[in-house]
């Protein structure tokens, strides 16, 4: 493991602003700590929660927090290295209202409780074009989903795959979801006739979104209540 990845995952145990559950805890029986009271412990409020899973460097976390200072918003991710880099962001500008959980999203339940996750947003996910059960949209996944959202949230999913998108519709559409918005062209098509509340969240690029539309692959979006 290089320096650089050691100095980040030494930085991290000592932010504020980040939270390393062990493998043991995620494993557990046990009800973890933070379970229901990610607001008042980690925020000190109770504002409305929205998950970035799967963030990276938690660009989605921090663009949307700046904005939006009425909400919570945790990033979640296994690679402390990326998660260093939204954590120490929001670290250097003082963004209260942002944090991060290191851990697999696999294990999203386990950490939050019913009821307590308003928004939901998936950027950029790995396709998984071998294995349709580990996508962040499969039936698996959004069982998850389900045991945290509250009534009436919502699932964001923003892509450059169109694997991934394609087969995000078709669950919509398989499980009777409730499609709210999509667009296989968010920069040439969604934001031509939008609101400013949409534009702004749209308009946040990551740093892999950027790479992808300058080689002119589409950006696709798609917004989706699941019945809670």
């Amino acid at each position: 493991m290089g320096k650089d990845k050691l100095r980040k995952f030494a930085a991290l145990h000592e932010y504020p602003n980040v939270v390393e559950p062990t493998t043991a805890e995620a494993m557990s029986d046990n009800r973890y700590p933070l379970k229901g009271n990610w607001s008042k412990e980690m925020f000190g409020n109770n504002k409305p929660i929205i998950l970035e899973l799967g963030c990276g460097k938690g660009e989605y976390t921090v663009g949307l927090a700046r904005k939006y200072k009425d909400y919570n918003f945790i990033g979640v991710d296994i690679k402390g290295n990326r998660i260093w880099r939204g954590a120490t962001t929001c670290l250097e500008e003082k963004i209260e209202n942002a944090g991060f959980l290191r851990t697999k999203v696999d294990f999203i339940d386990k950490f939050f409780d019913k009821g307590e996750v308003a928004e939901i947003w998936l950027t950029f996910s790995d396709p998984q074009p071998r294995r349709p059960r580990k996508r962040l949209t499969s039936p698996l996944f959004v069982e998850r989903y389900r045991k945290i959202l509250q009534p009436g949230g919502i699932i964001n999913i923003k892509t450059d795959s169109d694997l991934l998108f394609e087969y995000t519709l078709e669950q919509i559409e398989e499980h009777n979801y409730d499609l709210k918005l999509k667009s296989w062209d968010v920069y040439g098509e969604l934001l031509k006739d939008t609101t400013p509340d949409i534009t702004y969240k749209m308009g946040i690029r990551t740093y892999y979104e950027s790479k992808w539309l300058e080689m002119d692959i589409k950006t696709k979006y798609a917004q989706f209540g699941i019945g809670v």
